[in-house]
């Protein structure tokens, strides 16, 4: 399984994003059931997407997340294009759908 690079400050945030034309945040807090639950599954679903850069934030941590994405609960996942929100998932995640989601942009950013 790939591993998420940890975002630990929103200027770490800023730069992940600039430097990765694709890059993917992985939102969450230490207490949720579900993002801990779902994190490992991201993680394996990420797989099918090498060129996509993944990064997890911890919203405790980096409160100013919040407002910098206008975030309002946790998980969130978030694909950003050239910095760009192309994709939210937030709370109830389907990993199925996202899956779905992700193929059609990589598939037309990257090829097959």
């Amino acid at each position: 399984m790939r591993d998420f690079h940890e975002l630990n400050q929103l200027s770490e945030i800023e730069h992940f994003i600039q430097d990765h034309e694709l890059a993917f945040l992985f939102i969450s807090r230490k207490n949720c059931s579900v993002c801990i639950g779902l994190k490992p599954q991201i993680q394996q679903l990420m797989e099918d997407f090498p060129k996509i850069a993944i990064g997890y934030v911890d919203a405790d941590q980096v409160p100013e997340i919040a407002g910098r994405f206008s975030i309002f609960t946790v998980p969130v996942l978030l694909l950003l294009i050239d910095g760009k929100e192309y994709i939210r998932e937030a709370r109830i995640v389907h990993t199925d759908i996202l899956n779905q989601k992700l193929k059609r942009v990589y598939e037309n950013m990257v090829g097959n």
